[in-house]
């Protein structure tokens, strides 16, 4: 909708919302429905539902390929690749990582006992500040935990730098990045080990899941080990483990998403380019770029809202867009420092500037196969009359009319998923 042209009625304001329904961010791309059947009558009539069954074998060969690494260790969540990968690699004492990231990276580490140190980002990349990084560093730091946060690749050739001049591992959060390239070459081949996520809000997903990708044959062998509880046979344990298996449904689905996933970078890549469109020209209103010269899933439609020139803020705009139902989401509002138990540690007491200054203006915006283009167009035309409307919604919109916690009302159950 241009300027000159009649803003809708906000139903923050007396109009009637934009959409009947909530539509929210990670609603789940699915594939081709009598695929997933078919598959998943087959694993009833096997019989096998777990315990690397031939169709975990087959997506952990499918997603190797994808990414063009030797091993893909799946697992039945990302959080728990995160700490297979962590415990094989030998991680403890400290580890440095983002505290602008969805919680699961701090807590993986946490629940092994490591503790995770908080460094700043980047304000324009949004991913860790390899010169943050080296000011955390202390004699206990044994390793890098770098997150490719909505798909935009780390500073990898810096942080692979630091790690190797300061004898530390190097583990990336790839949640976010499945399909990405860095200088033409995949996200995912890059440090020892990275994590991608296939939980139901990702670009492919297989409901719940993960894997760990590697090219190192050792550490391979023993992520597989400690998945299954450190099983080498029957009656042979032979290290600590966890189960951290995926089961035979999930992979079915992840193998049916995976069949999609040309689909789904295409209607992600137009919805993108249509909220590039519709959102240009709003004061205050910046649309996290991707860069066009690499793979990128576009999986994240990421706004900055700057207040000043906006003239309302993030929470007020995303206020206004809920009574519309549209149930755009603050990721990764207060930051892992100001979020409980490193609160109330010492992490909680260091000071990560940019960090808050961009937790405090990022706002995510529906996208993916439940998003029609015609739902971006009143999307942005939404968002373009609250920032027109902004006096007016700071005088009708107060901070309790708001319940930014109900994110049940979010389709697909997506409730805290990153």
């Amino acid at each position: 909708m241009g300027e000159n042209t009649m803003l809708r009625l906000l139903a923050a304001l007396g109009g009637l919302p934009a959409f009947p329904a909530p539509l929210g961010v990670g609603t789940p791309n699915l594939g081709n429905r009598r695929r997933f059947l078919r598959r998943a009558r087959g694993v009833l009539r096997r019989r096998v539902l777990t315990n690397n069954g031939p169709l975990v074998r087959e997506f952990e060969r499918r997603v190797a390929d994808l990414v063009g690494v030797r091993h893909c260790v799946a697992t039945h969540s990302a959080t728990a690749g995160l700490q297979v990968a962590a415990r094989a690699l030998g991680l403890s004492g400290e580890v440095v990582i983002p505290a602008f990231t969805f919680i699961a990276t701090a807590h993986a580490l946490h629940w092994q006992g490591i503790t995770p140190v908080f460094a700043d980002i980047d304000r324009e990349t949004h991913n860790l500040d390899p010169a943050a990084i080296e000011r955390a560093l202390s004699p206990r730091t044994t390793g890098i935990l770098g997150v490719h946060l909505w798909g935009r690749p780390c500073d990898v050739e810096a942080l692979a730098a630091l790690a190797r001049r300061r004898g530390l591992k190097l583990l990336f959060d790839a949640a976010h990045a499945l399909g990405c390239s860095h200088r033409g070459r995949m996200v995912g081949t890059f440090a020892d080990a990275e994590v991608f996520s296939f939980h139901a809000t990702k670009v492919v997903n297989s409901v719940e899941g993960g894997a760990v990708v590697t090219n190192h044959d050792d550490l391979a062998e023993e992520m597989r080990l400690m998945r299954n509880f450190g099983f080498a046979g029957n009656d042979r344990v032979v290290c600590a483990g966890i189960n951290g298996k995926m089961d035979e449904l999930s992979a079915a689905m992840g193998l049916t998403s995976l069949e999609s996933f040309d689909e789904f970078l295409a209607v992600n890549r137009r919805n993108y380019e249509l909220y590039a469109r519709g959102l240009a020209g709003i004061p205050g209103v910046r649309l996290a770029p991707y860069d066009d010269r690499e793979r990128a899933n576009r999986h994240y439609v990421v706004l900055e809202v700057d207040e000043q020139a906006a003239g309302c803020g993030r929470d007020l705009l995303m206020g206004a867009l809920w009574k519309d139902n549209i149930m755009a989401r603050r990721y990764f509002f207060p930051g892992c420092h100001l979020l409980e138990p490193y609160r109330s540690s010492a992490q909680g007491r260091v000071r990560l500037p940019e960090t808050e200054w961009l937790a405090g203006r990022v706002l995510q915006l529906p996208t993916g196969t439940a998003v029609r283009p015609a739902d971006v167009a009143v999307i942005c035309d939404s968002v373009r009359a609250a920032v027109v409307s902004a006096p007016l919604l700071r005088r009708r919109l107060g901070p309790g009319d708001i319940d930014f916690g109900r994110m049940g009302a979010i389709p697909g159950g997506q409730r805290n998923a990153s």
